[in-house]
Protein backbone atom coordinates (compact mmCIF):
# COMPACT_ATOMS: atom_id res chain seq x y z
CA UNK A 1 0.00 0.00 0.00
CA UNK A 2 1.19 3.45 -0.73
CA UNK A 3 2.97 5.53 2.07
CA UNK A 4 1.62 9.00 3.36
CA UNK A 5 3.87 10.81 1.03
CA UNK A 6 2.80 9.03 -1.62
CA UNK A 7 -0.77 9.20 -1.15
CA UNK A 8 0.04 13.02 -1.08
CA UNK A 9 1.86 12.94 -4.16
CA UNK A 10 -0.47 10.65 -6.41
CA UNK A 11 -3.42 12.86 -5.06
CA UNK A 12 -4.81 14.42 -8.86
CA UNK A 13 -3.42 18.04 -9.18
CA UNK A 14 -5.53 21.22 -10.70
CA UNK A 15 -4.58 21.70 -14.27
CA UNK A 16 -2.89 25.37 -14.57
CA UNK A 17 -1.93 27.31 -11.24
CA UNK A 18 -2.62 25.15 -8.02
CA UNK A 19 -5.72 26.50 -6.08
CA UNK A 20 -3.13 27.68 -3.00
CA UNK A 21 -1.32 29.60 -5.04
CA UNK A 22 -3.75 31.41 -7.29
CA UNK A 23 -4.64 33.12 -4.08
CA UNK A 24 -0.83 34.48 -4.14
CA UNK A 25 -1.93 36.73 -6.90
CA UNK A 26 -5.56 36.96 -7.03
CA UNK A 27 -6.54 36.99 -3.05
CA UNK A 28 -10.53 36.47 -2.03
CA UNK A 29 -9.90 39.24 0.50
CA UNK A 30 -9.28 43.02 0.03
CA UNK A 31 -5.20 44.04 -0.87
CA UNK A 32 -3.24 46.48 -0.35
CA UNK A 33 -1.15 47.66 -3.32
CA UNK A 34 2.10 49.12 -2.24
CA UNK A 35 3.93 50.86 -5.54
CA UNK A 36 7.62 51.39 -6.19
CA UNK A 37 7.83 54.78 -4.23
CA UNK A 38 6.52 52.57 -0.77
CA UNK A 39 8.84 50.20 -0.45
CA UNK A 40 9.55 47.52 2.64
CA UNK A 41 12.66 47.59 4.32
CA UNK A 42 13.86 44.13 5.37
CA UNK A 43 16.35 43.23 8.11
CA UNK A 44 18.07 41.14 5.44
CA UNK A 45 18.96 44.98 3.61
CA UNK A 46 16.43 43.84 0.75
CA UNK A 47 13.75 46.19 -0.45
CA UNK A 48 10.61 44.49 -1.50
CA UNK A 49 8.82 46.73 -3.75
CA UNK A 50 6.06 46.60 -5.33
CA UNK A 51 4.34 44.29 -2.93
CA UNK A 52 0.87 43.95 -1.38
CA UNK A 53 -0.95 42.87 1.38
CA UNK A 54 -3.98 41.14 1.74
CA UNK A 55 -6.38 41.26 4.89
CA UNK A 56 -9.76 40.78 6.39
CA UNK A 57 -11.65 43.34 8.21
CA UNK A 58 -14.88 42.58 10.58
CA UNK A 59 -17.15 45.54 12.35
CA UNK A 60 -16.82 48.93 12.03
CA UNK A 61 -13.94 51.47 12.62
CA UNK A 62 -15.58 54.03 15.16
CA UNK A 63 -15.33 58.02 14.37
CA UNK A 64 -12.24 58.95 16.49
CA UNK A 65 -10.54 55.64 15.16
CA UNK A 66 -9.75 54.19 18.62
CA UNK A 67 -11.43 50.48 18.47
CA UNK A 68 -9.33 48.81 16.08
CA UNK A 69 -8.04 45.25 17.35
CA UNK A 70 -4.65 43.63 15.33
CA UNK A 71 -5.06 39.82 15.03
CA UNK A 72 -1.99 38.14 14.01
CA UNK A 73 -2.30 34.82 12.52
CA UNK A 74 0.33 31.52 13.35
CA UNK A 75 2.59 29.91 10.93
CA UNK A 76 -0.02 27.98 8.53
CA UNK A 77 -2.60 30.83 9.53
CA UNK A 78 -4.09 33.43 6.86
CA UNK A 79 -6.39 36.83 7.32
CA UNK A 80 -9.41 34.60 7.14
CA UNK A 81 -10.05 34.46 10.77
CA UNK A 82 -13.68 35.05 10.84
CA UNK A 83 -14.36 34.55 7.10
CA UNK A 84 -14.85 31.03 5.56
CA UNK A 85 -12.02 29.94 3.94
CA UNK A 86 -11.67 30.57 -0.13
CA UNK A 87 -9.84 27.50 -0.54
CA UNK A 88 -11.35 24.58 2.07
CA UNK A 89 -14.83 26.08 2.50
CA UNK A 90 -14.26 25.91 6.31
CA UNK A 91 -15.46 28.98 9.07
CA UNK A 92 -12.21 31.18 10.15
CA UNK A 93 -9.59 30.15 12.11
CA UNK A 94 -10.53 31.88 15.20
CA UNK A 95 -15.02 32.08 15.32
CA UNK A 96 -14.36 30.54 18.44
CA UNK A 97 -12.98 34.00 19.68
CA UNK A 98 -14.01 36.65 17.22
CA UNK A 99 -17.75 37.79 16.48
CA UNK A 100 -20.44 39.26 17.68
CA UNK A 101 -20.60 38.76 21.41
CA UNK A 102 -17.57 36.93 21.67
CA UNK A 103 -14.57 37.98 23.49
CA UNK A 104 -13.32 40.09 20.30
CA UNK A 105 -16.55 41.42 19.92
CA UNK A 106 -16.92 42.82 16.27
CA UNK A 107 -20.21 44.86 17.33
CA UNK A 108 -17.72 46.91 19.53
CA UNK A 109 -14.54 46.69 17.77
CA UNK A 110 -13.13 47.27 14.29
CA UNK A 111 -11.10 44.09 13.65
CA UNK A 112 -7.98 43.58 10.97
CA UNK A 113 -5.82 40.75 10.06
CA UNK A 114 -3.58 40.44 7.14
CA UNK A 115 -1.87 37.56 5.86
CA UNK A 116 1.84 38.12 6.30
CA UNK A 117 4.76 39.11 4.21
CA UNK A 118 6.32 35.78 2.75
CA UNK A 119 3.13 33.31 2.90
CA UNK A 120 0.65 32.60 0.17
CA UNK A 121 -2.73 33.69 0.54
CA UNK A 122 -2.21 36.99 -1.23
CA UNK A 123 0.48 38.67 0.61
CA UNK A 124 3.68 38.84 -1.63
CA UNK A 125 5.76 36.05 -1.06
CA UNK A 126 7.63 32.88 -2.78
CA UNK A 127 5.03 32.65 -4.73
CA UNK A 128 4.01 36.03 -5.87
CA UNK A 129 5.53 37.10 -9.60
CA UNK A 130 8.72 38.87 -9.22
CA UNK A 131 8.39 41.94 -11.40
CA UNK A 132 12.52 42.28 -12.73
CA UNK A 133 11.57 38.53 -13.72
CA UNK A 134 8.31 38.07 -15.09
CA UNK A 135 8.51 34.42 -13.14
CA UNK A 136 7.35 33.83 -9.44
CA UNK A 137 10.18 34.92 -7.04
CA UNK A 138 10.67 31.16 -5.67
CA UNK A 139 13.73 31.58 -3.58
CA UNK A 140 14.98 35.20 -5.14
CA UNK A 141 12.70 36.17 -2.04
CA UNK A 142 13.88 37.63 0.48
CA UNK A 143 14.44 36.23 3.75
CA UNK A 144 12.02 37.99 5.89
CA UNK A 145 11.23 38.13 9.39
CA UNK A 146 9.00 38.42 12.39
CA UNK A 147 10.00 42.45 12.19
CA UNK A 148 9.64 42.70 8.57
CA UNK A 149 6.02 41.08 9.13
CA UNK A 150 5.22 43.83 11.59
CA UNK A 151 6.61 46.45 9.62
CA UNK A 152 4.35 45.56 6.93
CA UNK A 153 1.32 45.77 8.91
CA UNK A 154 2.13 48.74 10.07
CA UNK A 155 2.36 50.45 6.76
CA UNK A 156 -1.43 48.46 6.09
CA UNK A 157 -2.94 50.09 9.47
CA UNK A 158 -1.45 53.31 8.14
CA UNK A 159 -3.17 52.90 4.54
CA UNK A 160 -6.28 52.27 6.66
CA UNK A 161 -6.10 55.38 8.45
CA UNK A 162 -5.54 53.63 11.99
CA UNK A 163 -2.84 55.74 14.33
CA UNK A 164 -2.83 53.23 16.68
CA UNK A 165 -4.26 50.09 18.02
CA UNK A 166 -6.94 49.40 20.58
CA UNK A 167 -5.72 45.48 20.95
CA UNK A 168 -2.67 43.41 19.46
CA UNK A 169 -3.49 40.01 19.66
CA UNK A 170 -2.33 36.66 18.28
CA UNK A 171 -0.95 32.74 19.45
CA UNK A 172 2.26 31.38 18.54
CA UNK A 173 3.67 32.97 15.39
CA UNK A 174 0.85 35.57 16.24
CA UNK A 175 2.02 35.88 19.41
CA UNK A 176 5.67 36.64 18.24
CA UNK A 177 4.44 39.46 16.48
CA UNK A 178 2.34 41.00 19.08
CA UNK A 179 5.38 40.90 21.09
CA UNK A 180 7.57 42.93 18.26
CA UNK A 181 4.56 45.17 17.95
CA UNK A 182 5.02 46.30 21.66
CA UNK A 183 8.35 46.25 21.45
CA UNK A 184 8.64 48.22 17.75
CA UNK A 185 5.85 50.44 18.11
CA UNK A 186 4.84 50.83 21.94
CA UNK A 187 3.01 54.23 21.57
CA UNK A 188 0.92 52.44 18.74
CA UNK A 189 -0.03 49.63 20.84
CA UNK A 190 -2.45 50.36 23.62
CA UNK A 191 -3.18 46.79 24.83
CA UNK A 192 -1.85 43.08 23.90
CA UNK A 193 -2.19 40.12 24.11
CA UNK A 194 0.45 37.06 23.62
CA UNK A 195 -0.59 33.61 23.48
CA UNK A 196 1.34 30.44 23.88
CA UNK A 197 4.46 31.94 22.76
CA UNK A 198 7.96 32.79 23.63
CA UNK A 199 10.31 35.97 23.14
CA UNK A 200 12.39 33.86 21.11
CA UNK A 201 12.35 30.46 19.47
CA UNK A 202 14.47 27.33 21.37
CA UNK A 203 16.98 24.88 19.43
CA UNK A 204 14.12 22.51 19.81
CA UNK A 205 11.90 24.02 18.33
CA UNK A 206 14.43 25.33 15.14
CA UNK A 207 15.34 21.72 14.85
CA UNK A 208 11.64 20.64 14.37
CA UNK A 209 11.65 23.19 11.69
CA UNK A 210 14.66 22.30 10.39
CA UNK A 211 12.95 18.21 9.96
CA UNK A 212 10.02 19.75 7.80
CA UNK A 213 12.08 22.21 6.09
CA UNK A 214 14.79 19.30 4.71
CA UNK A 215 11.85 17.33 4.06
CA UNK A 216 10.38 20.18 1.41
CA UNK A 217 14.08 20.35 -0.30
CA UNK A 218 14.35 16.61 -0.19
CA UNK A 219 11.53 16.37 -2.75
CA UNK A 220 12.88 15.82 -6.55
CA UNK A 221 9.46 18.32 -7.34
CA UNK A 222 11.03 21.10 -5.20
CA UNK A 223 12.83 21.80 -8.36
CA UNK A 224 15.37 24.05 -6.44
CA UNK A 225 12.37 26.24 -5.04
CA UNK A 226 11.67 26.54 -9.12
CA UNK A 227 8.54 24.24 -8.88
CA UNK A 228 5.81 26.45 -9.84
CA UNK A 229 8.13 27.55 -13.13
CA UNK A 230 8.80 23.47 -13.57
CA UNK A 231 5.01 22.82 -13.16
CA UNK A 232 5.69 20.06 -10.23
CA UNK A 233 4.78 20.50 -6.67
CA UNK A 234 6.60 19.07 -3.34
CA UNK A 235 3.63 17.79 -1.77
CA UNK A 236 5.59 14.80 -0.51
CA UNK A 237 7.87 17.02 1.28
CA UNK A 238 5.11 19.48 2.71
CA UNK A 239 2.87 16.95 3.31
CA UNK A 240 5.60 14.88 5.62
CA UNK A 241 6.73 18.34 6.84
CA UNK A 242 3.21 18.82 8.07
CA UNK A 243 2.30 15.53 9.50
CA UNK A 244 5.85 15.93 11.86
CA UNK A 245 4.49 19.74 12.70
CA UNK A 246 1.15 18.49 13.68
CA UNK A 247 2.63 16.32 16.29
CA UNK A 248 3.80 19.35 18.11
CA UNK A 249 0.72 20.95 18.18
CA UNK A 250 -0.77 18.08 20.19
CA UNK A 251 -0.14 16.33 23.73
CA UNK A 252 0.33 13.23 24.65
CA UNK A 253 -3.05 12.96 26.73
CA UNK A 254 -4.85 15.01 23.79
CA UNK A 255 -3.67 12.10 21.30
CA UNK A 256 -4.78 9.27 23.71
CA UNK A 257 -7.90 10.67 24.31
CA UNK A 258 -8.50 10.81 21.22
CA UNK A 259 -7.29 8.28 19.29
CA UNK A 260 -4.67 5.81 21.94
CA UNK A 261 -3.75 2.63 20.17
CA UNK A 262 -6.85 1.73 18.12
CA UNK A 263 -6.48 0.16 15.10
CA UNK A 264 -8.43 1.79 12.02
CA UNK A 265 -11.14 -0.15 10.53
CA UNK A 266 -10.14 -3.46 12.33
CA UNK A 267 -9.15 -5.02 15.61
CA UNK A 268 -5.67 -6.17 14.46
CA UNK A 269 -2.58 -5.05 12.85
CA UNK A 270 -2.33 -5.81 9.04
CA UNK A 271 1.31 -6.93 9.75
CA UNK A 272 2.19 -4.32 6.83
CA UNK A 273 3.05 -0.67 6.37
CA UNK A 274 -0.66 -0.01 5.68
CA UNK A 275 -1.84 2.82 8.38
CA UNK A 276 -3.10 0.48 10.58
CA UNK A 277 -3.43 2.83 13.65
CA UNK A 278 -5.80 5.75 13.76
CA UNK A 279 -3.26 8.33 14.94
CA UNK A 280 -1.90 7.28 11.57
CA UNK A 281 -4.68 7.86 9.40
CA UNK A 282 -5.26 11.30 11.09
CA UNK A 283 -1.46 12.34 10.49
CA UNK A 284 -2.07 11.33 6.62
CA UNK A 285 -5.18 13.21 6.43
CA UNK A 286 -3.54 16.08 7.72
CA UNK A 287 -1.23 16.12 5.32
CA UNK A 288 -2.98 15.41 2.33
CA UNK A 289 -5.61 18.40 2.93
CA UNK A 290 -2.43 20.95 4.16
CA UNK A 291 -1.17 20.73 0.69
CA UNK A 292 -3.84 21.67 -1.34
CA UNK A 293 -3.31 25.23 0.38
CA UNK A 294 -0.03 26.00 0.70
CA UNK A 295 3.08 26.75 -0.60
CA UNK A 296 5.88 24.75 -0.03
CA UNK A 297 8.69 27.84 -0.47
CA UNK A 298 6.66 30.35 1.93
CA UNK A 299 6.34 27.14 4.59
CA UNK A 300 10.31 27.44 4.54
CA UNK A 301 10.60 31.26 4.83
CA UNK A 302 7.78 31.43 7.36
CA UNK A 303 9.68 28.62 9.50
CA UNK A 304 13.01 30.25 8.95
CA UNK A 305 11.69 33.78 10.10
CA UNK A 306 10.16 31.88 13.38
CA UNK A 307 14.20 30.53 13.81
CA UNK A 308 15.27 33.75 14.28
CA UNK A 309 12.97 35.44 16.12
CA UNK A 310 15.00 36.62 19.91
CA UNK A 311 13.44 39.96 20.67
CA UNK A 312 15.72 39.95 23.32
CA UNK A 313 18.80 40.15 21.17
CA UNK A 314 18.13 44.11 19.84
CA UNK A 315 18.51 44.45 23.33
CA UNK A 316 21.84 43.63 24.28
CA UNK A 317 20.79 39.88 25.35
CA UNK A 318 18.43 41.43 27.99
CA UNK A 319 14.55 40.75 27.23
CA UNK A 320 13.18 43.96 29.30
CA UNK A 321 15.38 46.14 27.59
CA UNK A 322 12.54 45.66 24.76
CA UNK A 323 10.14 46.66 26.78
CA UNK A 324 11.57 49.85 28.56
CA UNK A 325 9.26 52.31 29.04
CA UNK A 326 6.16 51.01 27.41
CA UNK A 327 2.72 52.10 28.49
CA UNK A 328 0.95 49.20 26.80
CA UNK A 329 -1.05 47.00 29.32
CA UNK A 330 -0.57 43.67 28.78
CA UNK A 331 -2.08 39.99 28.99
CA UNK A 332 0.36 36.90 28.45
CA UNK A 333 -1.44 33.03 28.24
CA UNK A 334 -0.29 29.91 28.17
CA UNK A 335 -1.41 26.40 28.61
CA UNK A 336 -0.43 24.02 30.71
CA UNK A 337 0.00 20.86 28.15
CA UNK A 338 1.38 23.10 25.39
CA UNK A 339 5.29 21.73 25.41
CA UNK A 340 5.77 23.58 22.07
CA UNK A 341 6.65 27.15 23.80
CA UNK A 342 5.78 25.85 27.28
CA UNK A 343 4.68 27.68 30.50
CA UNK A 344 8.43 28.79 31.07
CA UNK A 345 8.41 31.09 28.12
CA UNK A 346 5.69 32.81 28.88
CA UNK A 347 7.34 33.45 32.39
CA UNK A 348 10.38 34.52 30.85
CA UNK A 349 7.69 36.84 28.87
CA UNK A 350 6.17 38.29 32.12
CA UNK A 351 9.29 38.58 34.70
CA UNK A 352 11.16 40.78 31.83
CA UNK A 353 7.87 43.13 31.38
CA UNK A 354 8.02 43.21 34.84
CA UNK A 355 11.07 44.21 35.15
CA UNK A 356 10.64 47.20 32.76
CA UNK A 357 7.37 48.02 35.33
CA UNK A 358 5.56 47.30 32.94
CA UNK A 359 1.77 46.37 33.19
CA UNK A 360 1.24 42.72 33.01
CA UNK A 361 -1.46 40.12 33.93
CA UNK A 362 -0.35 36.34 33.20
CA UNK A 363 -2.49 33.45 32.98
CA UNK A 364 -1.71 29.84 32.57
CA UNK A 365 -5.12 27.49 31.02
CA UNK A 366 -5.46 24.56 32.60
CA UNK A 367 -5.77 22.45 29.17
CA UNK A 368 -4.86 18.86 27.69
CA UNK A 369 -5.17 20.08 24.50
CA UNK A 370 -1.47 20.70 23.69
CA UNK A 371 -0.59 23.96 21.51
CA UNK A 372 -3.24 24.01 19.20
CA UNK A 373 -5.10 24.93 22.50
CA UNK A 374 -5.45 28.45 21.40
CA UNK A 375 -7.67 27.85 18.30
CA UNK A 376 -10.36 25.36 20.36
CA UNK A 377 -13.01 25.95 22.34
CA UNK A 378 -11.21 26.80 25.97
CA UNK A 379 -13.73 28.39 28.35
CA UNK A 380 -11.36 29.49 30.67
CA UNK A 381 -9.00 31.33 27.36
CA UNK A 382 -12.20 33.42 26.84
CA UNK A 383 -13.12 34.21 29.91
CA UNK A 384 -9.39 35.25 31.15
CA UNK A 385 -9.54 36.84 27.83
CA UNK A 386 -12.98 38.86 28.06
CA UNK A 387 -12.57 39.92 31.32
CA UNK A 388 -8.86 41.67 29.87
CA UNK A 389 -9.98 42.98 26.60
CA UNK A 390 -13.08 44.39 28.86
CA UNK A 391 -11.12 46.08 31.79
CA UNK A 392 -8.83 47.87 28.58
CA UNK A 393 -11.84 49.00 26.68
CA UNK A 394 -12.98 50.57 29.79
CA UNK A 395 -9.52 51.52 30.39
CA UNK A 396 -9.31 52.98 26.73
CA UNK A 397 -12.95 55.26 27.15
CA UNK A 398 -14.55 52.30 24.91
Amino acid sequence: MDTAADLIANRPVETGPAAELSQAADPKSPVALFGPDEPLATDAGVQISPFQIAYQTAGTLNADRSNAVLICHALTGDQHFAHTHPLTGKPGWWETLVGPGKPIDTDRYFVVCSNVIGSCMGSTGPASINPATGHPYGLDFPLVTIRDMVRAQAMLLDRLGIPDLFLCIGGSMGGMQVLQWAASFPDRVFAAMPIATGARHSAQNIAFHEVGRQAIMADPAWAEGRYLEAGTRPAKGLGVARMGAHITYLSEPALHRKFGRRFQGGSAPTFSFNADFQIESYLRHQGLSFVERFDANAYLYLTRAMDYFDLAADGGGVLANAFRGTKTRFCVMSFTSDWLFPTADSRAIVHALNAASAPVAFVEVESDKGHDAFLLDEPAMFSAARGFIDAAARARGL
